[in-house]
């Protein structure tokens, strides 16, 4: 798409993405309770709903607050150590956009890996470790190779939220390094991540809001 990522698109990746947290809040506070504190998937659904509350004050604003609003949102409004993580990526996500109405595909890729870099920095996780991180860096590298390619498309981005969703699953064998699940030492391995899971939907509902542009952006 001529006009690269909007605003508007970034919002409607946003409002995908609370809606499919509303779908999946049962299933992440499952997957809490075996190895966490079961409320992941309302700490989730909780920031997101107040996301998409102040989705239409943002409508008119510049990437760079898109995010900082979307950013502080979370921290206020989520529980436990995903707020903050979840906050740290946004806010990371939107820095030096001040002013910005769109982004190249590049720019956005380049907008995620600053996000996951400050959640690294700020959980101190690392890949292996269990965590949202095992999910994030892998697929922010997927979606840089396709925007290097030149562009973002539908097929592409499933592709990318494909991969996140592998790359979830493979978080099960693991044994948790960090959190609340790293207490359980041994008996962390066997149980899907949250965090991971979570992160996984966040390419799951980008792929679905490229889905319904024109062909490519």
């Amino acid at each position: 798409m001529a006009n690269g990522i909007t605003t508007a698109i970034v919002l409607r990746w946003l409002e995908r993405y609370a809606g499919i947290l509303a779908e999946k809040k049962d299933h992440l506070t499952a997957l809490d309770s075996a190895i966490g504190d079961a409320d992941h998937g309302a700490n989730m659904h909780r920031g997101f709903q107040a996301v998409l509350a102040k989705a239409p004050a943002l409508e008119d604003k510049h990437l760079g607050e898109v995010f900082k609003v979307t950013a502080m949102t979370l921290i206020s409004t989520v529980g436990g150590a995903s707020g903050p993580l979840y906050g740290t990526f946004f806010l990371q996500a939107g820095a030096g956009l001040a002013g910005r109405p769109a982004l190249s595909p590049q720019e956005f890729a380049a907008s995620l890996e600053r996000g996951v870099a400050g959640v690294i920095q700020r959980g101190k996780a690392a890949l292996g470790d269990k965590t949202m991180v095992d999910v994030l860096e892998p697929a922010i590298a997927a979606l840089r190779k396709a925007a290097d390619a030149g562009e973002l498309t539908p097929s592409s981005l499933a592709e990318v939220a494909a991969h996140a969703e592998e790359c979830a699953k493979a978080t099960i064998p693991l044994l948790a390094r960090k959190g609340r699940a790293s207490y359980l030492g041994e008996r962390s391995r066997g149980h899907q991540d949250p965090g991971a899971t979570s992160a996984a939907y966040l390419f799951t509902a980008l792929a679905e809001t490229f889905s319904l542009q024109t062909p490519k952006l």
